[in-house]
């Protein structure tokens, strides 16, 4: 309790003025405790729900991404998988960033879009091209390195833990985008058009 007791008369009678505040004060710490909970997976994002479910076989959500994946490795993509995608979806894509980068804006990864509907996630180690035979028909655009494809982490030495951010989307439409858009291009061409979204979310260090 923060407040005091006064050593003046009416003791019980302050004692019994301060329980009904402290059951309420106990209820609303309660009801805050419910409310910063681990969020549900179709806890919305700007509006839209998120209840794609996101995953790879190479790294669990918020765990480090293995060096393989890295500026420090292979540089090769990840495997990707997904599931629970809405009904009504034409197509997907995907970006991936870091949030984290000493940027005026996250530092962009990966930009792959016109991913067929029905792809169920994306294999391992996918070409550096614009245009792709696996998925058939999709684009990618360009990183923040100023290349095409997956640019796989490389953050500055002793710069700490840096989060990188894949992120899936079902649209209702097919987008009209070329090959080698970059991720403000994406966005503005998706707007209006994403019905869900889907996170997850790997970590590296150097």
């Amino acid at each position: 309790m923060s407040g005091r007791l006064h050593s003046s008369g009416g003791v019980s009678s302050a004692v019994k003025s301060t329980k009904k505040p402290s059951i309420v004060a106990l209820a609303v710490l309660t009801a805050l405790s419910g409310a910063s909970g681990t969020a549900p997976e179709d806890t919305e994002q700007g509006g839209i729900p998120m209840t794609i479910k996101l995953q790879s076989p190479s790294f669990m959500n918020n765990a480090v991404i293995p060096m393989k994946f890295t500026g420090d490795g292979e540089d090769v993509s990840p495997a990707l998988t997904w599931l629970n995608l809405p009904a009504g979806v034409k197509e997907l894509a995907l970006i991936c960033d870091d949030p984290d980068a000493p940027t005026p804006e996250p530092w962009v990864h990966w930009v792959i879009c016109k991913i067929p509907a029905d792809a169920k996630g994306l294999p391992e180690s996918i070409a550096k091209t614009a245009s792709l035979a696996e998925p058939k028909g999709a684009l990618q655009g360009k990183n923040s390195f100023g290349k095409i494809g997956y640019g796989g982490p490389a953050p500055p030495k002793g710069h700490g833990v840096h989060h990188y951010h894949f992120k899936l989307y079902a649209l209702d439409v097919s987008l009209s985008v070329a090959s080698g858009v970059d991720k403000k291009g994406l966005l503005g061409a998706m707007k209006g058009h994403i019905l869900a979204q889907g996170e997850l979310v790997g970590t590296y260090q150097r």
